[in-house]
């Protein structure tokens, strides 16, 4: 679906350093906690599947990893101590949210090129064009985005996210709106990502799926890590016995 960009360059002192490390990681909405206490490493290259129930806090751990909402504890990414502002940091980070993110009356190339003028991406243009090749779009690349279906929405979000190739992709529910052949399509893309050297973090709400297209699996209940282990380790039984218990 999408090609393997190349890696970014570290600072000699942050190369072989996890691309996660949390430690005691809290995130507080409204005075009600809803993160409590995680610890979580993880290694460049992981592909790395995230499960838990409505409301047990997936979305919010991806929007902390984004450096987006405030968090309690430590926070390393790439080896260094997230903070407030860290532009060069943030640059490594792709978001894939349940929000498109992309400005509707604006066309799919026309997004692509913004996105990337913001990132310092160079030749913006020509990347939003091979970005929208390879999701099948390129036929759609001027319309604006509100005429596009949910699918072909959830492609061009996918290729806003890839747009500064990011060393840390976290997709939030990435196969919602998808066929089945862009299904397959983003499986495939997203285990090649990893093979090259970059990190993958994607929740869903499907067991099988994370358990064939994730090598770990995280599992939250009510704002904690329940489970922690290679999938090759688990079984769906177990998985759905964690995910419905109160």
């Amino acid at each position: 679906m999408v090609s393997e960009p190349a890696l970014q360059d570290c600072p000699s002192q942050t190369c072989g350093a996890p691309a996660v490390r949390a430690a005691s990681l809290g995130v507080v909405l409204d005075e009600r906690p809803v993160l409590r206490e995680l610890n979580l490493e993880i290694a460049p290259g992981e592909l790395v599947a995230l499960l838990g129930a409505n409301g047990a806090g997936k979305s919010t751990l991806l929007r902390a990893l984004s450096m987006l909402i405030a968090h309690e504890g430590r926070l390393e990414l790439f080896g260094q101590e997230v903070t407030k502002d860290q532009p060069d940091l943030r640059r490594r980070i792709g978001l894939i949210a349940h929000q498109s993110m992309l400005y509707r009356d604006l066309s799919p190339r026309e997004n692509l090129v913004f996105f990337g003028r913001l990132y310092g991406v160079d030749n913006p243009a020509g990347r939003a064009d091979r970005l929208l090749g390879e999701i099948g779009l390129a036929d759609r690349g001027d319309d604006p985005v509100r005429t596009l279906s949910r699918g072909m929405t959830q492609r061009v979000s996918i290729a806003r996210a890839l747009m500064h190739e990011p060393d840390l992709l976290l997709a939030d529910e990435p196969f919602e709106g998808l066929d089945a052949p862009s299904t397959h399509s983003l499986q495939e893309w997203l285990a090649r990502l990893a093979g090259a050297g970059r990190t993958v973090l994607f929740s869903t709400h499907d067991v099988g799926q994370g358990l064939a297209l994730g090598r770990r699996m995280l599992v939250l209940r009510r704002g904690s890590l329940v489970v922690d282990q290679p999938t090759s380790a688990l079984d769906g039984e177990r998985i759905l016995q964690e995910l419905t218990t109160p």
